[in-house]
């Protein structure tokens, strides 16, 4: 019988067979594995609905400038947008990067060709410049997977009580 010889063990060819052939299953079942992860974790964006329809959305603005105003005056903005695709529009969640600015929007769905507002209200109350995002995930087929991403940015200054 054949001898070979690996890492200073002497195995018989039908075990050298034997670990050849588990060698390529497992290479076999890890490919597999891979697939069907890479395949299976595809994120479906957009409310589709028969015939292919999705629903967009678009904002008048994606900018804010409040420039300079007072301090304790009133921060409220407004982004207006519109479902200018073929399905319902959902806002899912708006998330701002601080504290400091807080976003109202209506969860209801918005239907195609309607328009919609986020109300963003910054606390006017710390002075300085300062720049904010707002953060809007929905079910948009447009986007970065249905995200956009919204700024608010402005100085706030003190005014003397003279």
């Amino acid at each position: 019988m054949a001898f070979f010889l690996m890492k200073n063990r002497m195995l018989t060819l039908k075990t050298y067979k034997y670990f050849k052939e588990m060698k390529r299953i497992l290479v076999l079942i890890t490919l597999i594995f891979a697939v069907n992860i890479t395949l299976f974790s595809q994120e479906k964006t957009g409310a589709k609905i028969s015939g292919g329809s999705y629903a967009q959305i678009s904002f008048n603005e994606v900018e804010h400038d409040y420039g300079t105003i007072k301090k304790n005056s009133d921060g409220v903005c407004e982004f207006v947008y519109k479902n200018t695709g073929k399905a319902p529009l959902v806002i899912t969640n708006v998330r701002s990067s601080c504290g400091c600015t807080v976003p109202s929007w209506s969860s209801e769905p918005l239907m195609p060709g309607q328009t919609g507002v986020i109300k963003v209200k910054y606390n006017t109350e710390s002075t300085g410049e300062f720049v904010r995002t707002i953060n809007v995930e929905t079910n948009a087929a447009n986007g970065n997977k249905g995200k956009v991403k919204l700024t608010v940015k402005g100085r706030v200054i003190y005014q003397s009580k003279d």
